[in-house]
């Protein structure tokens, strides 16, 4: 599974938005240094572009409680604002991975996380999972373990075999 931190460096994340095409990334953090990172919530594709657009959020590694200088940008400016073009996002990813700089600048992603993004523990149900897939108009769903540890994500192509089978049930069954 690839999670994201609350605080990702900035060509960490460039590297992995180019190499790939995921829609979104569970993001996790470790309350205490002695724990395990835990869920915290979602961050989709398109949000972590917009937020590679500006700059002036990034900041050099320093205390956690101290980390986030700058203030948040608005919610419209990363959902609402165009896109970069896939030429301009390329070259800005390609200089986030090849220019050493950004190799100790960080983002915090805190402000920009869907804290209240469903998810679902390792052993639930596929039916169920699959009803809350239809139900919610999912595309993604983050799987935890008991102690709330990312284990996997099951995509809307994950499901589709089951809707087939569904399908073919309903064709299948008396009338």
């Amino acid at each position: 599974v690839r999670v994201l931190h609350l605080k990702e460096n900035i060509a960490s994340l460039a590297r992995l938005l180019a190499s790939t095409s995921h829609g979104g990334f569970p993001v996790v953090c470790r309350p205490k240094p002695d724990h395990a990172e835990v869920f915290q919530g979602t961050i989709k594709r398109l949000e972590l572009c917009m937020l590679l657009e500006n700059e002036h959020i990034f900041e050099p590694e320093t205390n956690y409680e101290s980390f986030s200088s700058s203030p948040p940008l608005s919610y419209e400016k990363i959902t609402v604002e165009k896109l970069p073009s896939l030429s301009r996002l390329g070259i800005l990813l390609n200089r986030y991975t090849t220019d050493p700089r950004y190799q100790q600048l960080f983002i915090n992603l805190e402000p920009y996380i869907n804290k209240s993004a469903m998810s679902v523990q390792a052993h639930f149900s596929l039916q169920r999972t699959y009803i809350t897939f239809r139900t919610l108009g999912l595309r993604h769903l983050t799987v935890v373990d008991p102690q709330n540890r990312v284990v996997g994500v099951i995509t809307r192509k994950d499901l589709m075999p089951f809707l087939l089978e569904e399908r073919l049930k309903l064709q299948l069954a008396p009338q």
